[in-house]
């Protein structure tokens, strides 16, 4: 049995674990992995100001330009003088105002579901789902659950995967490669005699990395074949893909056919906070009495849920920002490849840049910032060791203009690099 005092000497004092901090941070600027932040000192838009110089931004989830959309602005502050400024309680205590049940209700409506519910992020609502569902008993004393991860799934994904594992010993997980509808299909296919009382194949459907989505036409025929619930976190695509903005099963021609989609009002519907998840009524029921993060959680302000209808409202009314999208990712794609740069090809405007190694991302992301390009570089572990890269997402609020000298200090900084 061990001593005191040897027990003792293994346990860090504060003060030298605050030289172990130090000493990582230091190995992160050394290494340049060290992530800064560079203010923005305007609005989010297509350009913004930073450094003191106009930029053209490439680094913003403000797919459709709706951040600042004068309507949305102005229905926010409308939120804010009718509704007030928050609710300073949960849902369920005081927290509920009518303007957030008809945002739900528009939400599922727009998404070919039957209801949703809304949380403070849809990081929150990945968290919530898999715990809220799978801790339940439903009555059985005897089972076993399984969730089939794509590798490159979202954080929110995995981190609700994990809760939901460490909190019921009664959960397995079974990654398949990423995007590989066939190893999927051979994993479902193993465990078929196992028995487990509930089986979901989680995925997104639009990876924010890669922007790579997956073939939800294919998820839907595999899940219903196996009897396994389809989750889906289409928080990168809402808005963004299908003729109507409508996401990557519009896209698949699959709307109205996921079982669980999730998502956030934070990026393409404007921009500010929120996220939500949808389904069946009696499964966003359960999840009003069982996700703790909704249950305690302050409610979305009434300013966003405003906004929100707002935005929802321009997307059912006018198709133009969603085919101004398409438009400009079509164009940037075609001409940074043309200027000698490797991307991940696909049709999202995620535009990842390939560079391979962490420190060049650093050097051509800071390089690109002096010459008027707000874009920034990801390395591991938000990519895989040696796929580090320049995220580069395009935006209705771009001009034909603001590609082209974003394509043009690309070149310039590339050249003087040696990266092209």
């Amino acid at each position: 049995m061990a001593s005191n005092s040897t027990a003792q000497s293994k346990q860090m004092s504060p003060q030298k674990l605050y030289a172990a901090i130090a000493t990582e941070l230091k190995a992160a600027h050394e290494n340049k992995t060290y992530k800064y932040e560079v203010p923005i000192e305007s609005d989010q838009s297509g350009t913004v100001q930073a450094k003191g110089k106009r930029k053209v931004m490439l680094a913003s989830n403000n797919y459709l330009g709706l951040a600042n959309h004068p309507k949305v602005k102005e229905a926010a502050a409308a939120g804010l003088e009718r509704w007030g400024y928050g609710m300073a309680s949960v849902r369920f205590i005081c927290g509920t105002q009518n303007i957030h049940l008809e945002l739900e209700e528009k939400i599922a409506q727009f998404l070919g579901m039957e209801a949703a519910i809304l949380h403070s992020s849809c990081f929150a609502a990945n968290e919530a789902f898999f715990t809220a569902l799978l801790s339940n008993d439903f009555g059985q004393s005897q089972y076993r659950d399984i969730i089939y991860s794509d590798k490159l799934n979202h954080a929110s994904i995995i981190d609700g995967i994990r809760l939901v594992r460490q909190a019921t010993k009664t959960t397995d997980l079974n990654s398949y490669e990423h995007n590989d509808i066939d190893d999927l299909k051979a994993k479902l296919e193993a465990n078929e005699s196992k028995d487990y009382r509930v089986s979901i194949v989680a995925t997104d459907g639009v990876f924010s990395m890669e922007g790579e989505y997956a073939e939800l036409e294919k998820f839907v025929e595999l899940s219903k074949e196996h009897n396994s619930l389809l989750f889906v976190d289409d928080s990168h695509s809402t808005g963004v893909l299908g003729k109507t903005g409508r996401g990557t099963p519009e896209h698949c021609g699959v709307h109205g056919k996921i079982d669980v989609l999730t998502g956030t009002l934070g990026k393409a519907l404007g921009g500010a906070a929120g996220g939500y998840i949808a389904g069946k009524k009696d499964l966003i029921d359960f999840l009003r009495q069982k996700s703790r993060p909704y249950t305690f959680s302050n409610t979305v302000p009434a300013p966003i849920v405003c906004a929100s209808l707002e935005v929802l409202r321009i997307l059912e009314e006018d198709n133009s920002l969603v085919t101004k999208l398409h438009d400009n990712t079509a164009y940037f794609r075609k001409e940074i490849k043309n200027a000698g740069f490797t991307i991940i090809e696909g049709i999202h405007p995620i535009v990842p840049v390939m560079l391979g190694e962490a420190s060049i991302a650093q050097d051509m992301s800071n390089a690109l910032m002096d010459e008027g390009v707000y874009v920034k570089g990801l390395w591991f572990p938000v990519v895989p060791k040696g796929e580090a890269r320049l995220r580069c997402q395009i935006s209705a609020a771009h001009s034909k203009a603001d590609l082209d000298l974003a394509i043009e200090c690309f070149v310039k900084v590339g050249k003087k690099l040696k990266v092209i």
